[in-house]
């Protein structure tokens, strides 16, 4: 009795004698077996390629183009799935078999056939291709999930976003390309303005519509090649390659226009924020590593929301060098380059 998968199993039957092939199908389907015929090798990569059968009965001598290289062409075509074939052959000798199989045949049965060695080698090799099947399948999804573990790892859960440790990644592999190449590499960071009374007016809901919104904001602006990440509550981080220092300044007062004349939207309501941008670039005399470039769009940033906010504020601008030289005065501030402290630098 054959099982319901070898029931629903399809056999193409290759053979350039009609006697073969019709006692060969009559028989086939007798056991309960699907059958698909060929009369010769270019008709069977045909409908190989057309519709895969799940094994083929092939047989070796065949003029125009032998069993041997029906073979080696379908195990050579990784289009295909893994298909059995079983070689008729009226040659009893090694050297043909050694050849059946060195091209690609995985069993050979000798003619004439007996079909009781014929059927358990037909069952033998559809139960290989089952659990060549089933171990594919496994593979497929550790890869499915593998990708997916891999991509929550790397992406910011609300937004969808580049999240700060990949966006670290990236910023260290960026830069280091940049180097490279010389090439110009610009960073800037942004944060919404006042977002806190959006959570403490509106609701956290509200808040988290409203930063998906903004990310979809940064996503349209930016370019494929640059990387738009969530470096944290509600700032942003946008990694510019080939991006000259002015260029980006240009770019930051885009997205920022953009943002201060949209509506965000969420139940219940709607509002309108602002945000600030701090741009930093490299090359640049005090820029020597990606964490200094970094710190010195977060420093544009923290001037930025300490003047007054909605605003882009340039590393090293007339209005950056006089406002941290002020706060170097008064001891409120360390000077770019140095550890800042955040609970500083975070103003809404």
């Amino acid at each position: 009795m054959l099982t319901p998968d070898e029931k629903s199993a399809c056999i193409l039957i290759v053979d350039d004698h009609y006697d073969n092939v019709e006692l060969l199908k009559v028989r086939l389907e007798s056991w309960g077996y699907r059958t698909m015929t060929a009369g010769d090798g270019l008709e069977a990569l045909q409908k190989i390629e057309s519709e895969p059968p799940d094994l083929v009965l092939l047989d070796v001598m065949m003029p125009t183009m032998d069993g041997n290289e029906v073979a080696r062409r379908v195990k050579q075509n990784r289009a295909l799935p893994f298909i059995p074939i079983i070689m008729q052959t009226a040659l009893d000798s090694t050297e043909s078999k050694v050849e059946g199989l060195e091209a690609g045949a995985d069993d050979y049965i000798t003619k004439p056939i007996d079909f009781a060695e014929l059927r358990a080698r037909l069952r033998s090799m559809l139960r290989i291709k089952r659990l060549q099947e089933a171990l594919e399948e496994r593979e497929r999804e550790l890869l499915e999930v593998n990708e997916k573990l891999r991509w929550m790892s790397q992406t910011d859960a609300l937004t969808g976003l580049d999240n700060r440790r990949h966006l670290s990644e990236r910023l260290n592999e960026m830069f280091e390309h940049a180097k490279r190449l010389n090439e110009p590499f610009s960073c800037v960071m942004c944060d919404l303005d006042k977002f806190k009374s959006v959570n403490d007016t509106y609701g956290h809901q509200a808040g988290d519509q409203v930063l998906i919104q903004l990310a979809q904001v940064l996503k349209i602006e930016a370019r494929e090649i640059d990387r738009v990440g969530r470096y944290g509550g509600e700032e942003f981080m946008l990694l510019l390659p080939g991006t000259v220092l002015d260029a980006a300044v240009t770019f930051a007062e885009r997205v920022r226009k953009h943002i201060e004349s949209r509506t965000f939207t969420f139940e219940g309501g709607s509002l309108q924020r602002t945000a600030s941008f701090g741009v930093a670039g490299w090359p640049h005399p005090r820029i020597t590593s990606c964490d200094a470039l970094m710190k010195s769009a977060d420093d544009a940033l923290y001037v930025a929301k300490e003047t007054g906010r909605n605003k882009v504020v340039r590393f090293d601008s007339d209005e950056f060098n006089a406002h941290i030289s002020v706060e170097a005065d008064d001891g409120a501030e360390p000077s770019p380059g140095e550890p800042a402290d955040d609970g500083i630098r975070r103003a809404g």
